[in-house]
């Protein structure tokens, strides 16, 4: 169910309820987020079901269930479809037909749109794929108000535009996995300075996607100073990676560490700022 990465965008889905203008009882509100996080689950296994033979050939995937024989594919798929409506169900019983469609829509463009079509097929597969990723935040608005406006649009916003940089990092160090694979990510397909170029302009728009919720008034001085500090530090790694030649992989990899610790930060720092607020 892919628990490392689920955890990250469980924790975005929690900051999207916290941070909503009216509240929800603790009791729903926590089986909402279980819904949530057993959905986040089932799009993983159905894509680690979908990949199965690719997962094998990869130094990175290849101890995952399947292609270690712990788990059969007809498991991985049954288990992923059950935990699929299992979570849609019980997110529409503790929360509303918007939050449960939402969850529903997240879960078939992880499997259907980009594991299934997009992933084998472009090299920009990462970044329509990454709507479902950015998702989470206006679910937990969702679950809490029933309806969705800005303020969590712009969070959907940051991550959307957080993923291409992300996840090209970490194609540029392990881009003979993906060679391997026959997957068509940028590096792949593109070459290492294009790959560079598109990273370091996707930084930049994040930077500025970034502060954008403080200049429309949902957030605060400590929000705005601190997205402006992780953001410059962000996309100073990123012209780092663009114009050193010489040390391309020690870069994408801190890219890819400082990312995942930059979303995070952002995340825990809008719960700060709307509690002081």
């Amino acid at each position: 169910m892919k628990p490392r990465v689920m955890s990250l965008v469980i924790f975005t889905c929690v900051v999207g309820l916290i941070i909503a203008p009216t509240q929800v009882g603790f009791f729903d509100a926590s089986l909402s987020i279980m819904a949530v996080a057993l959905g986040a689950g089932a799009a993983g296994a159905l894509n680690m079901w979908y990949e199965a033979d690719l997962d094998a050939l990869m130094k990175r995937t290849c101890l995952r269930p399947i292609p270690t024989g712990k788990v059969t594919k007809n498991q991985a798929l049954i288990f992923g479809i059950v935990t699929s409506f299992v979570s849609v169900i019980t997110l529409y019983f503790f929360s509303n037909l918007l939050s449960a469609t939402m969850l529903f829509f997240t879960i078939f463009f992880y499997t259907i749109i980009y594991t299934i079509w997009l992933k084998p097929k472009t090299s920009q597969n990462i970044v329509i794929g990454g709507v479902a990723g950015a998702l989470p935040p206006v679910i937990g608005w969702t679950i809490v108000t029933g309806n969705i406006t800005l303020e969590p649009i712009l969070l959907f916003l940051i991550i959307f535009f957080w993923t291409p940089s992300h996840f090209w990092a970490l194609s540029l160090y392990k881009t003979e996995d993906y060679n391997n694979a026959k997957i068509p990510m940028l590096p792949v397909v593109a070459g290492i300075k294009t790959t560079k170029t598109n990273i370091f302009v996707y930084a930049v728009i994040l930077f500025i996607v970034s502060l954008s919720p403080a200049f429309f008034g949902y957030f605060g001085l400590i929000y705005l100073l601190s997205s402006f500090f992780l953001g410059s530090y962000y996309v100073y790694l990123c012209y780092k990676l663009l114009t050193d030649t010489d040390n391309e992989k020690k870069f994408a990899k801190k890219i890819f560490v400082y990312s995942i610790l930059y979303l995070f930060l952002i995340f825990s720092i809008i719960i700060v700022d709307n509690i002081i607020q």
